[in-house]
C-alpha cells in the first residue's frame, strides 16, 4: 500500500511535491520527521510544519481532500509507532476512496 521515498529532512520537502505526488495518481501523501526539538538539521521538522500548514491550504484550493495528507513526528526507534502510522494512513485514504486525478494520469499516459 506504501512506497516510502527517503530524504535527509521533512524540511526538505516542498509543498509542491506533495502536490504533484497527489496530482499525479499518488492517493495520500504521509510525512514522518523527527520530533519536535530532536531535528538533526536544528529546525527542519519545524520548517516541514509550517509548509504542511501552507499545504493544506493548497490541497483545498486544489479541490484536494485534507484526508489525503498527513505531516507525523516518528523516530527512527518507533517502528511500531511507524507502523501503526502507516496502517491509520492506508484506513483514511481508503475511506476517502482512489484519487480522481489517478484516473487522468492514466489517461494521459495511455494517450502518449
Amino acid at each position: 500500500n506504501i512506497r516510502i521515498v527517503r530524504v535527509q529532512c521533512t524540511g526538505m520537502i516542498h509543498p509542491e511535491l506533495v502536490i504533484e505526488a497527489l496530482t499525479h495518481g499518488a492517493d495520500g501523501v504521509l510525512v514522518c520527521g523527527c520530533h519536535p526539538g530532536d531535528c538533526h538539521y536544528i529546525d527542519g521538522n519545524m520548517r516541514a510544519k509550517s509548509r504542511a500548514e501552507a499545504l493544506e491550504l493548497m490541497m483545498e484550493d486544489l479541490g484536494l481532500e485534507p484526508e489525503r495528507f498527513r505531516l507525523e513526528w516518528v523516530s527512527a526507534s518507533e517502528g511500531s509507532r511507524f507502523a501503526q502510522v502507516i496502517r491509520e494512513m492506508v484506513e483514511q485514504v481508503k475511506k476517502v476512496g482512489p484519487s480522481s486525478h489517478r484516473a487522468s494520469r492514466q489517461r494521459e499516459l495511455v494517450q502518449a
